[in-house]
């Protein structure tokens, strides 16, 4: 058998000192997240990253740098995820447009308001990338190569 984890992309997105989160539906109920989701066919990371963005906040993003890669195994659904996280800049917001259905909308939190909900992350990931985005973790889009 072979062993393939699921690819996933974030973003990381502050403005003003505030972090956009989105409030989805996870096991047993609301959670926070970061605009993320998995790498689809034909598309870069970056592509990727832009797309699930759009998709779960209406936000234009433009992906600056990689935050870092990161592996954590979900024991409730067996499951491997390898993320790549990106951080970058609005470019523009889509007034009106709907949100992936699973999305019940965004919020933007400070990084102690982020702390404080760490019960209702939909995983460990979301406060280390954020740990990492604050701690000036920031590596060249050049660093990855699509053949």
């Amino acid at each position: 058998m072979v062993w393939k984890p699921n690819v996933t992309v974030a973003a990381v997105v502050e403005r003003d000192g505030r972090f956009l989160m989105v409030e989805e539906e996870g096991e047993g109920g609301r959670v926070l997240n970061q605009p993320a989701g998995h790498w689809e066919p034909g598309e870069t990371l970056v592509e990727a990253c832009a797309r699930e963005t759009l998709e779960e906040s209406a936000c234009r993003f433009v992906p600056e740098a990689l935050v870092g890669i990161y592996r954590w195994h979900a024991p409730n659904v067996d499951t491997t995820f390898l993320r790549f996280t990106f951080c970058g800049r609005i470019e523009a917001e889509e007034a009106g447009r709907a949100l992936d259905p699973d999305i019940f909308g965004t919020v933007w939190l400070s990084p102690d308001e982020l702390r404080a909900l760490a019960p209702r992350h939909r995983s460990p990931l979301v406060m280390l990338c954020a740990e990492d985005y604050l701690a000036g973790k920031r590596y060249a889009l050049d660093l990855l190569t699509h053949i």
